[in-house]
């Protein structure tokens, strides 16, 4: 069974390592089992109880401490200071807290709302057109606490700028005409069309997501207080800002910053060769010339292989598109979690 279940969780995507470590097993003894090919787990496990375990009569004296009166209401990192101020030691606070969580009294007490813990959805675009992100950036003025705002949408997939507006504020008003122009200008179907974006007020305003109902696109926001839930228009956002073009002194008027993002937009879709897409461009990407671009340098590799091939000691340098891109995808504890639990 265990054989099995770290079978699946690696053909879903996980590291073998680290669904070996999940389910308790070295990857060695893995690896032990498959060639002698046992029928059973052989591992002995504990043969006794730690010599320095509590005995019946002290789990009991802990248990009616901690659910006295005077203590039931405290946790135990609360009831151990204050035992010492009176001179007593029952446990330590760990094992306090393992004995509690043995007899099922760790469950959530008081009025404040119980951790809740919040996943953030993944999605996966395999061609263009299917993920969108998008986000609002500062831009400085020349004058002291006031900025321009950057709206700037772009296709996961392919990794094109597919619109953006700088504005005096930030509205949702904005930002939902940002995305009905955008749609109309690149000539797309919204309809099921996912945009990601953070939990920014604009995002998550009145007009916006009434606005992405009428379109028929799919609202995708991160986590709370989660920064990397939108690692790709973040990492754009880097990429803007340390151009060496970038101004090292404030936009003296909005016309200004528009003309030069505008350029810069220019230059990122038809000349930037990104790295997270084999160093083509995104518009090569998108309008599907990436292919002839990476067989033409597939080409190059091989003549130079085969002019000086001494000077290869492997396979040459991987020129193959790349398929798939996933916006937030699951960690390995998380795949390793879901196959344990379809299994149980």
């Amino acid at each position: 069974m265990i054989l099995g279940l770290v079978d699946d969780a690696v053909a879903a995507g996980a590291r073998r390592e680290r669904a070996c470590t999940q389910v308790g097993v070295d990857e060695r003894s893995m690896q032990r089992w498959r060639r002698a090919d046992v029928g059973d787990d052989g591992r002995a496990g504990p043969r006794a109880s730690p010599g320095n375990a509590l005995t019946s009569a002290e789990r009991a004296h802990v248990l009616a401490v901690m659910n006295s009166p005077e203590y039931r209401d405290l946790p135990p990192k609360q009831v151990v200071p204050r035992l010492a101020d009176t001179g007593n030691y029952c446990a330590s606070e760990s094992t306090i807290y393992r004995i509690l969580q043995s007899e099922g009294q760790l469950t959530h007490r008081g009025r404040a709302k119980p951790r809740t813990v919040r996943r953030v959805d993944e999605h996966e675009a395999t061609a263009p057109n299917q993920v969108w992100s998008w986000d609002i950036t500062y831009l400085l003025s020349a004058v002291r606490g006031r900025f321009f705002y950057l709206y700037l949408v772009e296709d996961v997939w392919s990794r094109r700028i597919m619109g953006f507006e700088v504005h005096e504020e930030e509205s949702m008003e904005s930002a939902a005409a940002l995305v009905r122009t955008t749609c109309a200008t690149a000539c797309v179907d919204p309809r099921g069309l996912v945009l990601h974006s953070d939990n920014g007020g604009p995002m998550r305003g009145s007009t916006m997501l009434a606005t992405l109902q009428h379109l028929g696109i799919v609202a995708s926001f991160s986590r709370p207080s989660v920064s990397d839930d939108n690692p790709y228009i973040e990492s754009l956002f880097r990429t803007l800002k340390y151009r060496p073009e970038y101004p090292h002194k404030p936009f003296e008027t909005i016309e200004q910053a528009r003309a030069w993002v505008a350029a810069f937009v220019g230059w990122y879709n038809a000349e930037h060769r990104h790295s997270g897409i084999r160093f083509v461009t995104p518009d090569e990407r998108h309008d599907g010339r990436e292919h002839a671009v990476l067989a033409n340098r597939v080409r190059v590799y091989q003549r130079a292989r085969r002019r000086n091939p001494d000077r290869w000691s492997g396979a040459t340098r991987n020129w193959t598109a790349v398929a798939a891109v996933f916006l937030n995808p699951k960690r390995d504890e998380e795949v390793i979690t879901g196959e344990l639990a379809r299994a149980s």
